[in-house]
């Protein structure tokens, strides 16, 4: 078609680029979102310190507070032939420790023979009293099966060992990722190296950021 002028009228030749460029956006603008979304999701990756469990006295609390130290995650039994073993040496390993960025962490567990039958009051006195236990004790719960705890079902999760009996012991390093696993019959002071050398290692640390 002729202008006025007799020139050639000439479409912009922009036009057909513009209109890709909005679809192209889009994808684009899609696909930050989503690697946006993915990156939130890895972080937020559960430990063991990102749950929150009951203490011994019924008070929700959050394992978040002891995140940066190493923990030894226990389920206790008062009734167990292991229980007088296990919590003098438990005792003395946060007697030890304690100070260092460790703690015994202690979950009464009736489950296995029923040799934890009495109340978290009567737990919590029992084990005080008879052992002196100054490390955090919790709600009585159960740490296998179905009804595990979300806590315990991690540390199954992350480690293929579920607890078949009292007083299994897991090895939880400052980041909440489970390091090593005992069964019941394993001392405690077999265990005591491992512990140790975690905990070296925060003190190392820390005295490197000085």
């Amino acid at each position: 078609m002729l202008d006025p002028e007799g020139s050639v009228e000439h479409q912009p030749a922009s036009s057909f680029p513009k209109v890709l460029l909005i679809p192209l956006a889009m994808l684009l603008v899609i696909a930050a979102l989503l690697l946006l979304a993915f990156s939130a999701t890895r972080q937020k990756e559960p430990d063991f310190y990102t749950f929150k469990v009951v203490n011994i006295r019924g008070k929700l609390v959050s394992l978040e507070k002891y995140r940066g130290s190493v923990s030894l995650v226990v389920n206790v039994a008062s009734e167990c032939g292991y229980t007088d073993s296990h919590y003098k040496a438990l005792q003395q390993l946060q007697r030890d420790l304690g100070p260092y960025h460790f703690n015994v962490l202690a979950f009464p567990c009736n489950q296995f023979g029923q040799q934890e039958p009495d109340t978290n009051k009567e737990i919590e006195s029992f084990a005080r009293k008879t052992y002196g236990a100054s490390f955090p004790m919790f709600s009585k719960i159960t740490v296998s099966g179905a009804g595990a705890i979300p806590a315990f079902k991690y540390l199954i999760e992350s480690t293929g060992e579920e607890p078949t009996w009292n007083f299994w012991k897991y090895l939880v390093d400052p980041n909440g990722k489970v390091v090593k696993v005992w069964d019941s019959t394993v001392p405690v002071e077999e265990i005591r190296p491992h512990v140790t050398e975690l905990v070296r290692k925060i003190i190392l640390k820390k005295k490197d950021e000085l």
